[in-house]
């Protein structure tokens, strides 16, 4: 049994790879998890010195609910920069691609759930939307996002083992059909 509140709040968020800075309570908004990541890019990806922290900022991620209510996750991100002023590369905020891919303001968890929704379940965009407390831009960028992969992968369909004719449009005559 887990005793250390911290690391009870990594396994509830569903990401063991990063620090659980707080949470903010707020009755009648979406409790508010804040993270870090273990991993970070310290050292420039063109040159390879270890770059100075410029700022901090705070990235909102939409995630699964929890306990009845909407989750943001709180993602606090370092945006460094080179110490070089010759290198092309000025400046790179740390990213961590198995929490959330770039420009979906979703976790990666809650976009596949999305897309289970909106897909599989047949739920409206909207209804998602309301039960996760966001916009419903947010969730239709994720399962179209999401979504493609899926119906893209050939694996999703089968081998053809019969080819169907539809005979009334075949037989069919008029001015440009003979």
């Amino acid at each position: 049994m887990e005793t250390d509140p911290t690391r009870i709040c990594q396994i509830l968020v569903g990401l063991l790879e990063v620090n659980v800075v707080g949470v903010d309570d707020v009755a009648g908004a979406p409790l508010v998890v804040h993270i870090e990541s273990q991993v970070e890019a310290r050292n420039c990806p063109s040159c390879g010195r270890c770059g100075w922290v410029k700022d901090r900022r705070v990235v909102m991620l939409t995630d699964l609910p929890s306990f009845g209510r909407p989750v943001r996750l709180a993602w606090h991100k370092t945006r460094r920069a080179c110490p070089d002023p010759d290198c092309a590369h000025r400046s790179w905020t740390s990213r961590d691609d198995r929490i959330a891919a770039p420009r979906y303001g979703v976790t990666h968890r809650a976009a596949r759930w999305m897309t289970e929704q909106v897909g599989h379940a047949r739920r409206a965009v909207a209804a998602v939307a309301r039960e996760l407390g966001c916009d419903w831009h947010t969730v239709n960028d994720a399962v179209i996002g999401y979504g493609a992969l899926l119906v893209d992968h050939p694996d999703r369909i089968g081998p053809v083992t019969a080819i169907g004719l539809d005979e009334t449009l075949f037989t069919r005559t008029g001015r440009f059909r003979s």
